[in-house]
């Protein structure tokens, strides 16, 4: 089974991210992570600074990702009042 951690390792890995590029993803979440804390995220189970992903963390990386390859979403648009008659 893949943890949060496994899938941030991949993402990572498949996107050719850097750290940096993962701390300003997260920042169009507005969620602040320090470098120190994002490689504690990457490093193997058994070491002793290890820190399980939580599921925000992926989620605000996911959306925030969206953001970064995209752009921002649009506006939604106001559908004009029908008058009928």
């Amino acid at each position: 089974m893949l943890t949060n951690n496994d899938i941030l390792k991949k993402l990572r890995v498949a996107l050719k991210l850097t750290n940096e590029d993962i701390i300003e993803i997260l920042a169009l979440e507005k969620f602040t992570i320090s470098k120190g804390a994002l490689g504690d995220l990457f490093r193997n189970e058994d070491h002793e600074s290890y820190k399980e992903a939580g599921d925000q963390i992926l989620r605000n990386f996911l959306n925030g990702l969206i953001t970064y390859k995209r752009g921002p979403a649009p506006a939604p648009k106001k559908e004009a009042a029908k008058v009928s008659k």
